[in-house]
């Protein structure tokens, strides 16, 4: 079971059994919406209805004052537990392992050793060919994972290369398991190596370089 599907999102807790606030558990519920919109055949009647009811919040949503973005905190300065460690939020708002995110994947990372991990069961409107996962999606998880090994290095830092080898079909609403590590460094250039995986089958490699930055400068989104 994973983020994007699990009860336990909407009523109330994660992973880990702590207590959701309302705005995941709403975010949460809007991920399910939209991997179920793509997965059923739904009346027009049905769809009439809930366009009328999602409008009518809509326009509740964005007359409430605007928030700042999320931001790094303390995520680099301190290494996660060499294993375990579940860390399913990152920002809280990012694409792919943000609970507040009702676009977002919600995957779930973990440290094991000085690997880097990222399982997640990727939902209907992730797909891009049929029954399969859309390799930007991919590459995302990719740079997703390889972004927590940053946080084991506790030096943040920016994408500057990524390179995907895709070597099979990625599935839709199967579990998945990205892992990736620090393979090199040289001044501010950390160098990345990852892999993806379906139980024992090889779904894709990647190569990365990310470039170090000034902590205040990262927080600030700037390069």
């Amino acid at each position: 079971m994973t983020a994007v599907d699990d009860p336990r999102r909407i009523d109330g807790d994660d992973s880990s059994g702590s207590p959701l606030s309302p705005r995941l558990r709403a975010a949460a519920v809007l991920r399910r919406l939209g991997h179920a919109i793509v997965a059923h055949d739904v009346d027009d009647e049905s769809f009439d209805r809930l366009t009328t009811s999602a409008g009518a919040f809509l326009t509740l949503v964005e007359q409430a004052p605007p928030r700042e973005p999320s931001t790094a905190g303390d995520l680099f300065a301190a290494p996660p537990p060499p294993q375990g460690g579940v860390r399913g939020n990152h920002f809280m708002d990012c694409i792919v392992t943000g609970l507040a995110n009702p676009m977002g994947v919600a995957a779930e990372t973990l440290r094991q050793g000085d690997d880097a991990v990222l399982r997640t069961t990727l939902g209907a409107a992730f797909e891009g060919a049929p029954g399969r996962a859309h390799g930007g999606m991919v590459a995302a998880l990719f740079d997703e994972v390889m972004g927590f090994v940053l946080s084991i290095a506790c030096t943040p830092a920016f994408t500057g290369r990524l390179t995907v080898s895709y070597r099979a079909p990625v599935p839709i609403g199967a579990p998945l398991e990205f892992r990736a590590r620090l393979t090199g460094r040289d001044g501010r250039k950390l160098l990345m190596a990852g892999e993806a995986r379906h139980d024992d089958a090889l779904l894709a490699e990647a190569e990365a370089l990310f470039v170090a930055v000034d902590p205040e400068r990262f927080s600030a989104g700037r390069g």
